[in-house]
């Protein structure tokens, strides 16, 4: 509890502290890298396997069942504040390859606000049918310096393939930037 408290009063004296910040992280010409992590609220009825389009970092062991995954985001903005963005990523599912690819844009309303559109989804081996989605995200950028930030958010992605799943996932991330 006193972690939790401590992490708290952490982001808060964050965002107090960086409202002064300029914009310059996100003008046109800039880069960024990041990689996400993802806290899902559901399981389908493909069990785990619903949430395979992951370009962050994950592990998740259930019933014996290990699942990690790896990957990461890179943008470029075509102007003050909107990014055009690709992923990739990798998923071991207790032995079965996934890969996953988006393709999207993030905006940051007043500089500090990420809002991301994006198609996700990924190539399963053996699966007949494959996962495609269509994700809406959005949270706070806590800027660390010039190059460094932040951004806690939520996300919800709707299927796009209602052969593979017809339920939606809704998710708390943490991304971790790097713009350059």
């Amino acid at each position: 509890m006193k972690k939790l408290f401590l992490l708290t009063i952490f982001i808060i004296f964050s965002i107090v502290t960086v409202n002064a910040q300029d914009v310059t992280q996100t003008s046109q010409g800039k880069w960024l890298i990041e990689a996400n992590t993802g806290f899902s609220a559901g399981v389908g009825e493909v069990g785990f396997l619903q949430h395979t389009a992951n370009t962050g970092f994950g592990l998740v062991s259930v019933d014996g069942t290990t699942i990690w995954s790896i990957g990461a985001e890179g943008g470029y903005f075509v102007m003050d504040d909107l990014a055009v963005k690709v992923g990739l990523g990798y998923t071991d599912y207790d032995g079965d390859s996934v890969f996953s690819y988006k393709l999207g844009a993030k905006y940051y309303i007043m500089g500090k606000i990420p809002v991301q559109v994006d198609v996700n989804g990924a190539s399963i081996t053996d699966f007949d049918e494959n996962p495609l989605w269509l994700g809406l995200q959005g949270g706070y950028a806590i800027f660390l310096g010039e190059n460094v930030s932040i951004e806690p958010g939520i996300r919800y992605s709707l299927s796009l393939n209602e052969d593979f799943t017809d339920e939606g996932i809704f998710e708390a991330r943490i991304g971790f930037a790097l713009h350059f």
